[in-house]
């Protein structure tokens, strides 16, 4: 298993076994210690893909990335509005991803994007933010990809936004 999955795999088990926080394990790859970046962790269910949990954040908020992934695998499991807390009988059930996110770079507009590629968060002048993954199914139109993350962050259509795309490194 990829180390980056394999951290949020374990962080989730232990978090939901005995609701303890892991420590980054000893063996860890050097850039998961010492780089920092936004990290995503997505899960789904094996089955049909349907989302199941995903928390992130943009920026690095923690020491390194290994921390990023070991704070949002948790919160991705039981703290993501949109779903009941994970059991520890799911489990088996759940595929993770862990996104590993570029610096994000400004834009001039949606032209610039491809959903394919890029991922793209907007925001307005009073810092709500709107943030959508790339390569996500069912998105192959930039316009659509940003009227979705605006949503997400309650901005209306006719309000200014200022747009900034990034790439992932995607582990499954």
């Amino acid at each position: 298993m990829n180390p980056y999955v394999d951290l949020a795999q374990k962080t989730i088990q232990t978090f939901l076994g005995g609701g303890r926080e892991i420590s980054p394990p000893k063996g860890l790859p050097k850039e998961m210690l010492t780089k920092k970046a936004g990290v995503f962790v997505s899960l789904h269910h094996k089955k049909d893909h349907s989302l199941r949990g995903c928390i992130g954040s943009y920026f690095c908020r923690h020491e390194n990335i290994a921390q990023e992934i070991i704070k949002n695998a948790i919160s991705a499991a039981v703290s993501d509005p949109r779903f009941s807390p994970l059991s520890l009988e799911e489990l088996p059930a759940i595929e993770i991803s862990v996104d590993v996110l570029s610096q994000p770079e400004p834009i001039e507009g949606p032209k610039s994007l491809d959903p394919k590629k890029y991922g793209v968060i907007v925001k307005t002048k009073d810092g709500r933010t709107g943030l959508l993954l790339p390569d996500i199914l069912g998105i192959s139109d930039a316009g659509y990809q940003v009227a979705i993350a605006r949503r997400k962050a309650g901005i209306l259509p006719f309000e200014n936004i200022y747009l900034y795309r990034f790439t992932v490194e995607r582990y499954k």
